[in-house]
């Protein structure tokens, strides 16, 4: 028979710090972590565990006895429910404190680094409505509150909005999100009117039923909107509910739909039906325009966007006669944001799709000094790579959470060049990277730049420099 965790109770102890994924942790007399959810530090409270781990507790907040002079008031009705945005709690200033403290920490800790020059991080000018990019879940089977369960009643069980964290197969109907801004919510709220009033089934993940899947809506700062409505089977409902959506938004640009009957709603591998309008939106920075399809990576708050690619150039130092290496660069964004101050700039992604749209994108914007190659990048970022391409003496690296592949640090190692800009979502991988690269490499500067306002994550630009 497992054993069970039996509840401790602490009372009156004070948070003293943010942790990973979003929580807060406290500390036992003793010095064991308690790790917490919606706490903020300087919290005081009573903490009642429900999990024992090996070398610290996991609980829940069952007493304030005083508020901590970083809370607030959250501004969403949705907020302790769906997880999107763990930190509205929390005052922005503080957020931004915790933000660069962790970044801080995680490069000492993990990677046993500190840089010579660590610059203030970068606050968001919008900390709400900022994401250009949402998905949501249509779902037959809603999270109900305590309070809906125990009335017995019957209940409309049809959603659209985003999973119940920890519980894969629930989703939590959303009025308002306050990460994008309109006219995300209003699309979101009339569709699934629609669908109630058409008496549309809705997708329940467990038997995988029902018609009505996933939805998309895209944005970006020149106004144009993509709405991507995923279904699970073709059926007449869905050129009357197109026809809809297409009436009631006539701003939408892009309007497409896929047919997605298999296990996951990933859409890396669907075809993209256009239903009207463009295939593509267009997004534009200092005068360059970037065509956006439904399943092209883009960093997903535009105008902080701009603020982080600037603070890469910076670190970059560009030269006329540079040789640069975009590696993991998506559309190309990065590589014609730099092209002009530079001599070339090779562009490698893993997505095909992406490196297309990224020759494409070169060629709009009458850039002629860029080169884009697609491939698994520890497979294809070689000495053949090196040789096809020339020498790089500027190298900027922009991974995926998982950072880099060993093997791409080590080539990187061995290309030697002069600088290496390093982009990281993720700076606890970022800091195991650099471990490796600063056996060759000085840390020379480091900057946070906050992209995702009321969460816990957060970009970090650093400067490596040839020893």
């Amino acid at each position: 028979m497992r054993n069970r965790h039996k509840a401790k109770v602490f009372e009156k102890l004070t948070i003293v710090d943010t942790a990973s994924k979003g929580k807060a942790v406290a500390k036992t007399a003793d010095g064991i972590p308690i790790f917490l959810i919606e706490g903020v530090p300087g919290d005081v409270v009573d903490i009642q565990t429900l999990k024992k781990r090996k070398g610290y507790f996991e609980g829940k907040i069952t007493v304030f006895h005083a508020e901590s002079e970083h809370r607030t008031k959250a501004v969403c009705e949705h907020f302790g429910v769906c997880g999107g945005c763990k930190w509205q709690h929390m005052t922005y200033g503080a957020q931004l404190q915790f933000k660069q403290k962790e970044v801080s920490e995680n490069l000492r800790r993990i990677g046993g680094v500190t840089p010579e020059h660590i610059l203030d991080i970068l606050a968001c000018e919008t900390p709400y409505f900022y994401r250009n990019k949402m998905e949501f879940s249509f779902s037959s089977n809603r999270w109900m509150t305590n309070e809906e369960i125990a009335s017995n009643k019957e209940f409309n069980k049809n959603a659209l909005g985003f999973h119940k964290p920890g519980m894969w197969d629930k989703i939590v109907d959303i009025n308002k999100c306050h990460l994008q801004a309109d006219p995300s919510n209003a699309i979101r709220n009339e569709i699934r009117r629609y669908a109630l009033e058409n008496g549309l089934s809705f997708f329940h993940p467990r038997d995988q039923s029902g018609f009505l899947r996933t939805l998309m809506i895209r944005t970006t700062s020149t106004g144009e909107v993509m709405v991507l409505l995923q279904v699970v089977h073709q059926d007449p409902a869905l050129t009357p509910l197109l026809e809809h959506i297409k009436s009631s938004f006539p701003e939408i640009t892009s309007l497409l739909y896929v047919i997605n009957n298999k296990a996951n709603d990933t859409l890396y591998d669907q075809e993209i039906i256009l239903h009207s309008g463009r295939d593509h939106i267009i997004e534009e920075m200092e005068g360059l325009h970037f065509k956006i399809g439904a399943k092209t990576f883009y960093q997903t708050n535009s105008l902080q966007a701009y603020a982080l690619y600037k603070v890469t150039r910076m670190f970059a130092q560009l030269k006329p006669e540079d040789v640069v290496y975009d590696l993991y660069t998506g559309i190309g964004t990065i590589a014609q944001f730099i092209a002009k101050k530079v001599s070339k700039v090779v562009g490698v992604d893993v997505v095909p799709e992406s490196i297309e749209a990224a020759k494409a994108n070169a060629l709009a914007n009458n850039i002629n000094n860029a080169e884009f190659e697609a491939g698994d990048m520890k497979s294809i970022f070689t000495d053949a790579f090196i040789e096809r391409h020339g020498k790089a003496n500027v190298v900027i690296t922009d991974p995926p959470r998982e950072g880099m592949h060993k093997e791409v640090v080590e080539q990187l190692l061995s290309l030697s060049p002069e600088r290496i800009v390093y982009v990281s979502c993720n700076s606890a991988t970022q800091a195991r990277d650099l471990a490796m690269l600063c056996q060759d490499y000085t840390l020379v500067q480091s900057q946070a730049v906050d992209m995702f306002p009321q969460t816990h994550h957060v970009e970090n630009v650093v400067l490596l420099e040839k020893k």
